[in-house]
């Protein structure tokens, strides 16, 4: 278990990470993660690369975890705080992103989509299968049955076709303000 741990560990959290958006969070999953790894390691029958299922497994964390979280009741803190010296307002800062921000996220994502959505179907599936599953070229060639030089090329085509087919959206994805927090998925 040292060992997969050890090997895996940064990777996962790399996953996690661009899941969760927070370290904190994304530390947890992975802990949470390869609890289920080390429970669950007898059931594994190698039908699949090891990183395919502690992806599936990460995956899982983060969605229960998210399930957990939206279930909780919120507490509502009073607006002042008495105290002997006068009332004190309680102030907390609203680290979410402002209207803009998540319009301009979404607006991304949709052009990200919809550029995707134009390429062939095999650059789609590499595309995805690279850059979501985050599989290695081996990986990618074992899943489509191809040689891992075919793999290269057309991943190389397929990002050159999505930049292509993102063109006209340019402006979205220049504005050095703005972090480019979008997914291909």
């Amino acid at each position: 278990m040292d060992t997969l741990v050890q090997r895996h560990q940064a990777r996962a959290y790399q996953y996690a990470f661009r899941l969760t958006r927070d370290r904190d969070i994304a530390a947890d999953v992975v802990a949470d993660a390869f609890v289920r790894v080390y429970r669950a390691a007898h059931t594994f029958k190698g039908q699949s690369a090891f990183t395919t299922w502690l992806y599936r497994i990460l995956t899982n964390c983060f969605l229960d975890m998210r399930k957990k979280a939206s279930s909780r009741p919120t507490i509502s803190f009073e607006a002042t705080l008495q105290t002997e010296e006068g009332s004190l307002e309680m102030q907390f800062e609203d680290l979410s992103p402002s209207p803009y921000e998540e319009a301009e996220r979404g607006e991304k994502n949709r052009s990200v989509h919809t550029a995707v959505d134009t390429l062939p179907e095999y650059q789609k599936a590499i595309l995805l299968l690279y850059h979501v599953e985050m599989l290695s070229y081996e990986e990618i060639a074992d899943v489509l049955e191809l040689p891992i030089g075919t793999v290269k090329s057309r991943l190389n085509r397929a990002r050159v076709g999505l930049g292509q087919a993102l063109n006209p959206e340019r402006s979205l994805f220049t504005n050095e303000a703005a972090t480019p927090e979008y997914a291909v998925a």
